[in-house]
């Protein structure tokens, strides 16, 4: 004996035959919702998270009070690391990084030589600085500044990277914007992880680019 439940499925299996010769053969495309950057989890929650101060002294600044890049082979550095997971059709000398192609996210531009691609902090050091970093000790502002477990450095061009300086979102963005989503995520979770403050103008911003990311305030 059939019953109610197997009904229904039969009935809907033969309504969605029948759409389907109705269409006759047309493809159906159906908008997948944007995928949320990976280890981004509530960036809303986060942003809310993040503490409000002004910004600090730059006092005692140094990028050297930054120790980077660390090792990560012989005769390589993380700065070799970022290139070889960046680019596409890396060639290496020992494990340094020679050639290969790698796309800008922050202005689209193609480069095909290293010495053309900087490694940028999502949070740069100066900002850093500013809003925590300067009580930290070398060895931890070390281990921020070498951080290649969050988003915290990236392959671009050295253009837009030395455009970008120490500028955070409320004064500079990338001229991708396509990029936005991204890269207010990523900077609100890196800020989030390393308990750094923000501007309330800084806060701002980063709430105006996420307004638009369908993921970043879903719970």
């Amino acid at each position: 004996m059939r019953t109610r439940s197997g009904a229904r499925a039969t009935a809907a299996a033969t309504l969605a035959a029948l759409l389907a010769l109705a269409l006759g053969g047309c493809q159906v495309t159906i908008d997948e919702p944007e995928a949320p950057p990976s280890g981004a989890g509530n960036v809303g929650e986060q942003l809310a998270e993040l503490t409000v101060a002004s910004a600090g002294s730059m006092r005692g600044y140094s990028r050297a009070r930054f120790p980077h890049w660390r090792n990560t082979g012989k005769n390589c550095d993380v700065r070799d690391s970022v290139l070889q997971r960046d680019g596409k059709d890396i060639r290496l000398s020992g494990c340094n990084v020679v050639a290969g192609h790698w796309e800008s996210v922050y202005d689209g531009r193609a480069v095909t030589d290293p010495s053309g691609v900087d490694i940028d902090h999502m949070v740069p050091l100066a900002n850093a600085w500013r809003s925590g970093a300067a009580e930290w000790d070398d060895t931890r502002r070390g281990d921020f500044a070498n951080d290649l477990t969050r988003p915290q450095l990236i392959a671009v061009s050295a253009s837009s990277n030395r455009a970008k300086g120490d500028q955070d979102p409320s004064q500079w963005k990338p001229p991708n914007r396509s990029y936005w989503c991204r890269y207010a995520a990523d900077w609100v979770t890196v800020k989030h992880h390393w308990r750094l403050t923000v501007t309330s103008a800084e806060k701002k911003a980063l709430s105006d680019m996420l307004e638009g990311c369908t993921w970043a305030s879903r719970p």
